[in-house]
């Protein structure tokens, strides 16, 4: 099994000199979505809505919905229990235009069961800036299911919370006009000197000439003057897919709950002792009742105390030695002689990160 693990280590880690687009590696300045969320109501629940007496905002919103539709119930009593009160969430696109679609998410906020065979009634979706910017409205497509009985329950996924997909209408454009920059940033989603080095190098390369330049180690500034023959979109077009060799810094990634463990092709290791092994204290107790001897009088059960006491230690436990200047194999080869498992490999780079042994960002999850 651990023999296996590590295989799979090895396989996940990307080769050496492999080449990425840049538009993987980078955000363009510009382009970029914005967040919309708006209340809203689903109708048509199979009798799992909200309860109206625990959420009385679900009420008040159903009844603002009929009066706006010409029905009064003022002062009328009604439960429904096919309805309930949701949020819409959703990101509006880059470049988006009046009359193109999205996807929006919903999801319940009182005590609703299950969004199941459900509607979104039209719901305006805003931005930051309080602007309408969609409309929603539409059958929930909720994953899950809810299944109760007189003494028990079980919930099978999240019925609560559902999507539609191009659920939504753009009824506003953002005010972007991008083909009026006269420079643009592209931003490294992983900020590293050398990488922003490289893509520098890589688009005056392209062009010839001195239109981008390093700002930092997470942007390139792109001088979109310097190409005047080309409109900024032309530009990011032709560049976007231009191939670097992005640098990462050495990385061990841990996640405790699961044991898994990743570590970087760049991971490199002082000289270093190891050894693992497990000790086990066993104490049991095993008290004895005496009692007193038949026709006595007086006599009384009497409680002996016995106690066993065992120490067990692991056998086979080796001590093994990491050379200097130890790389990814060569340390995935010394922890796997020593036969652990991905749980003990865990408290092992542990040590060897607190010893100063290890060479890389340690990051526990």
């Amino acid at each position: 099994m651990i023999r296996l693990l590590l295989t799979l280590m090895l396989a996940a880690l990307p080769a050496v000199g492999e080449t990425v687009r840049i538009k993987d590696l980078v955000e363009f300045e510009g382009v970029r979505g914005n967040d919309l969320v708006g209340y809203g109501l689903v109708v048509g629940l199979d009798g799992t809505g909200d309860t109206l007496r625990n959420t009385p905002f679900t009420e008040e919103a159903m009844s603002n919905l009929l009066e706006r539709l010409g029905i009064n119930v003022a002062g009328e009593q009604f439960r429904p229990r096919n309805v309930a009160a949701v949020l819409v969430t959703g990101a509006l696109p880059p470049f988006a235009r009046a009359g193109g679609q999205m996807d929006v998410t919903v999801s319940t906020i009182g005590d609703a069961r299950s969004l199941l065979g459900g509607t979104l009634v039209m719901t305006p979706l805003n931005a930051a800036d309080g602007e309408i910017y969609a409309v929603a409205q539409g059958p929930v497509i909720a994953g899950g299911a809810n299944v109760e009985g007189d003494a028990a329950s079980i919930t099978f996924g999240v019925p609560t919370s559902g999507v539609i997909p191009a659920g939504a209408r753009i009824e506003r454009e953002v005010p972007f006009v991008f083909n009026d920059l006269t420079s643009v940033d592209l931003a490294l989603r992983t900020p590293d000197f050398t990488t922003a080095a490289r893509i520098e190098t890589s688009i005056n390369g392209r062009y010839g000439g001195q239109i981008a330049r390093m700002v930092d180690a997470g942007t390139v500034r792109l001088d979109l003057l310097s190409v005047p023959e080309l409109t900024p979109a032309q530009v990011i077009g032709s560049l976007e897919n231009i191939e670097v060799t992005p640098e990462q810094r050495a990385r061990v990634v841990v996640d405790q709950r699961s044991g898994t463990i990743v570590l970087g092709s760049d991971v490199r290791i002082s000289r270093v002792a190891v050894s693992q092994g497990n000790l086990t204290l066993r104490v049991e107790e095993a008290p004895l009742v005496v009692q007193p001897n038949p026709f006595s009088t007086g006599g009384a059960p009497i409680v002996v105390p016995r106690s066993n006491v065992e120490i067990e230690e692991e056998g086979g436990t080796r001590l093994a030695l990491l050379d200097d200047a130890v790389t990814l194999p060569d340390l995935v080869a010394g922890l796997n002689a020593l036969g652990v498992a991905p749980r003990d490999m865990i408290d092992i780079l542990k040590a060897i990160k607190a010893a100063g042994a290890l060479h890389a960002e340690f990051i526990v999850q």
